[in-house]
């Protein structure tokens, strides 16, 4: 069993959970990971529940496989921080047990939008301007849904708290909040990046709910024997302050400073645009968050369920090559990768829609859909519809890189590229070819669960700080440059598709076809 020092990563994403260990110099050494769902209650349309208890016991058994893969000696992990899904909430009672949670793109709360905008039409713009949020995601809507449907679990709730102060929770029986995924509640000041008791009050929510807010990479507690001998960490070890998924992903690749952008390529896909100053979009469109990184703040604009798609059609289309890959013991998507690179770019014209790009404000995205495909086996067959979601994907991240050029005034120069979706060299490629920028890719491709455990590091002592730790952990893999004749046959696709989604999203706002999703309200 090693005595070798390491730190410990637990990430809850909206897939996934894991379990993730590096050495002091950055090197995975281990990864568990626990696939799992968050199912809709049937009297609650668009509700998307969170099982405490279930989930609880999946990412132990995280813990445990990957302290047993590494072979890793419990006393050597010198400190442990978590990382999730950001939007995710959980009520706890004046015992700090868990009375009610819910998942990150949970749209209970339509009924609750109507109730604010009849009391003040403006105050959505009027709270994005203080939080950057408005009431598409965050935590705000649905403890009035609370309030309206549960009396008596709003009664009872003494705090709120995100999906990694729940982990932290878990591990230490200390409840408190940070910055980088405490403002995805709506309920944060922007600036001062902290609670704003003000706008709960303007929304007719309890000022008195709120845990203690602790910077990103600040210690927090310390492993309780409990929580120890159900994950078999060693009671004592420290438990460091992480952050939300997407800001920790910019710690992993070293986007820590204003100016630089990055994308993560997973169950849902994020463009991060780091600033200076907690501005906003006066148009509302594009989300602001607090980075992870002291000073710095992200506009942010997401894509989705790009991973979870790719999911569903693996499961739903792609059985053989699921058995190929298993009889020959290969990557499911490394294998349907080989396959799409054989598609020429562009896909014959053909356009996938699923994802639309970013408008915060009315937030909503058109029945999924290909279409402009011809009854032609040859051409069109799974791996070309396969390529088309990958197309589609990237031309999504070139409109989110216009949006947010739009509100700041400001372009990357290159973006880098993480996340699972990065692991494939296609996507890679064809990200590169659609956006017309390079594109960088970190050779720790698991960019959340390394800033996770930086920074655990760096709340241990062990870094002297985040940026510094970045810049002699974070290695790169390899930089994709634009090809110019794909660049070109790109250009007309994307301005294609855009008119095309318009059309679709135009058919969803007729009742003729379902939203894939829309914000509540909408």
């Amino acid at each position: 069993m090693s005595k070798e020092r390491a730190l410990l990563a637990i990430d809850a994403g909206t897939g996934s959970v894991r379990a993730v260990l590096f050495d002091l110099a950055g090197n995975q050494l281990a990864c568990a990971q626990r696939e799992w769902t968050h199912p809709e209650d049937p009297r609650y349309p668009g509700s998307m529940n969170f099982d405490w208890d279930k989930n609880w016991g999946l990412a132990r058994d995280c813990v445990r496989e990957a302290l047993a893969q590494a072979g890793q000696n419990p006393a050597g992990v010198a400190a442990i921080s978590t990382t999730c899904m950001r939007e995710g909430i959980v009520l706890y009672d004046a015992d700090e047990r868990e009375i009610w949670a819910c998942a990150n793109v949970d749209a209970r709360a339509n009924d609750e939008v109507s109730q604010l905008i009849r009391m003040d039409a403006d105050l959505e713009k009027k709270l994005y301007h203080i939080s950057g949020q408005t009431y598409a995601l965050g935590a705000l809507l649905r403890l009035l849904w609370v309030k309206n449907n549960m009396p008596d679990v709003y009664a009872r709730t003494a705090r709120v708290a995100m999906l990694n102060d729940w982990l932290n929770h878990k591990l230490t029986g200390v409840l408190a909040t940070e910055p980088s995924n405490g403002c995805t509640t709506g309920i944060f000041n922007l600036a001062s990046r902290t609670w704003d008791p003000h706008i709960a009050r303007l929304c007719g929510l309890r000022d008195d709910i709120f845990p203690p807010v602790r910077e990103c990479g600040t210690m927090l507690a310390a492993v309780t024997p409990q929580a120890a001998a159900e994950t078999g960490l060693a009671a004592g070890t420290p438990v460091v302050m992480g952050g939300g998924d997407a800001q920790l992903g910019c710690v992993g690749v070293g986007a820590v400073s204003p100016g630089q952008a990055a994308v993560f390529g997973g169950s849902f896909w994020q463009y991060e645009y780091n600033t200076a100053a907690a501005h906003t979009d006066p148009d509302c469109r594009v989300r602001v968050n607090c980075h992870a990184a002291p000073g710095v703040w992200q506009y942010e604009a997401i894509a989705f369920k790009p991973g979870l798609a790719m999911r569903w059609y693996r499961d739903a289309f792609c059985q053989q090559e699921k058995a190929q890959a298993q009889a020959e013991g290969c990557d499911f998507y490394e294998l349907m990768n080989q396959r799409a690179a054989l598609v020429p770019a562009g896909c014959h014209g053909m356009l996938c829609g699923f994802s639309d790009v970013m408008n915060y404000i009315q937030w909503k995205h058109a029945a999924p859909t290909f279409t402009d495909f011809d009854l032609d086996a040859e051409r069109f067959n799974r791996y070309t519809f396969y390529r088309a979601m990958m197309e589609n994907t990237a031309m999504v991240t070139l409109g989110h890189m216009d949006l947010v050029q739009s509100a700041t005034g400001n372009r990357p120069a290159e973006v880098i590229f993480a996340g699972g979706a990065s692991k494939g060299r296609i996507w890679c490629q064809i990200l590169a070819d659609v956006l017309g920028v390079p594109v960088k890719t970190p050779k720790v491709r698991e960019a959340t669960a390394l800033g996770a455990a930086i920074l655990a590091g760096c709340g241990a002592g062990i870094y002297p700080g985040v940026a510094q730790a970045t810049q002699a952990l974070v290695r790169w893999d390899e930089v994709f440059t634009p090809n110019p004749s794909h660049r070109e046959i790109y250009a007309a696709l994307y301005a294609r598709w855009r008119k095309v989604y318009a059309a679709q999203l135009a058919l969803s706002d007729a009742g003729l076809t379902r939203y894939m999703w829309a914000a509540p309200g909408l």
